[in-house]
């Protein structure tokens, strides 16, 4: 059965494992989710769950959105999110979704978006060098040469330059869940996640390692 939820990022730390190893986690307020939304194959083509994430004041949602989260119950969400599942009649509207989901030990894909850098330079954006700093030389954060003269006589496509860095939906895989909170809907996850604290994070199980 396929498995998901809706997280948000709270910041990095670290634990030390039963063995006595020191490893840096990235802690995450996963849910609780509720569903707002089943689909199937018979309805929609496809078998998944739409999932509500942090509540929303009234005010702040529009009468549609109202009407379709009150379905699911008296609750308004600021996030609703899509997770596909093998069998959806196993859930009903309503449901609350948990750190349940998860046990020690699972690994997971996290899907989250980039810190935003802005227009970056070389050296930032790709990890350039850099020219020298001394014996004249007045090249020092540049990209250098970036075509040929006489042949092809153009930038070849995807030439590394200057340009806009960050702020890109990414994808880190076969992340471990090193310990899980679940009366305070915390998960722990080796290593760091994309984003920013309090970005939204989508925590789904693995779909493919990337070992071999």
């Amino acid at each position: 059965m396929s498995k998901g939820i809706i997280a948000k990022k709270i910041g990095m730390t670290g634990v030390y494992t039963p063995d006595g190893r020191y490893v840096p986690v990235t802690v995450l307020q996963a849910g609780p989710c509720v569903v707002t939304q089943i689909k199937t194959e018979a309805t929609d083509g496809y078998p998944a769950l739409q999932l509500g994430f942090d509540d929303k004041r009234a005010k702040r949602v529009n009468k549609p959105l109202k009407g379709h989260m009150a379905k699911s119950g008296e609750k308004l969400f600021a996030h609703l999110r899509e997770f596909a599942v093998d069998d959806p009649a196993e859930y009903t509207l309503g449901q609350e979704i948990t750190t349940g989901l998860f046990e020690v030990g699972d690994k997971v894909d996290i899907t989250g978006t980039t810190k935003g850098r802005g227009f970056s330079g070389v050296i930032k954006r790709h990890g350039f060098h850099g020219g020298r700093a001394t014996h004249g030389s007045k090249s020092h954060r540049v990209p250098g040469s970036i075509g040929c003269s006489a042949w092809p006589s153009k930038v070849i496509k995807g030439k590394k330059m200057p340009g806009q860095y960050g702020d890109a939906r990414k994808t880190i895989k076969n992340l471990e869940i090193i310990d899980i909170r679940p009366e305070e809907n915390l998960l722990f996850v080796k290593g760091a996640v994309p984003g920013a604290k309090s970005g939204l994070i989508l925590v789904r199980n693995l779909k493919k390692s990337s070992k071999k």
